[in-house]
């Protein structure tokens, strides 16, 4: 597959709520580096993120942009997270099924035909700001 196409294909998952598809598309070494706290390193730590967040979040992206470097070994997207805060995640305000719509942006490094790395990043005080107003 290539590099955009997996990109793609990654995010496709993600907004069907197929995550298991979403680990499939991962190197086993993969590193998450989440817009807040400590890096994950594995699918198996990966994949516990990705329970929380299905527990606590309901999203969907729109707008997606992907872009790839010349060497296909770089990539990044550019999105709108849609969702609905399901359950009150701990340090966070109190959950009540709010909505919120934020832009975001992904970046991934690509080894062995899957993606080795993904960082993803949002402004928490506009999302904070959101679900508190």
């Amino acid at each position: 597959m290539d590099p955009k196409s997996l990109i793609a294909a990654y995010f496709d998952a993600f907004n069907a709520g197929r995550t298991d598809e979403m680990l499939d598309l991962l190197h086993d070494e993969v590193e998450h580096h989440v817009n807040e706290g400590k890096i994950r390193r594995g699918k198996a730590l990966f994949a516990e993120f990705n329970d929380h967040m299905t527990e606590s979040y309901r999203e969907n992206l729109t707008d997606l942009v992907i872009f790839v470097d010349d060497s296909g070994t770089r990539a990044a997207a550019e999105f709108v997270v849609n969702g609905t805060y399901l359950k009150t995640d701990p340090g966070l305000p109190e959950a009540n099924g709010q909505t919120y719509s934020l832009p975001a942006g992904s970046f991934f490094t690509l080894r062995d035909g899957k993606i080795a790395r993904v960082t993803t990043y949002y402004n928490l005080a506009d999302w904070t700001a959101q679900v508190s107003a």
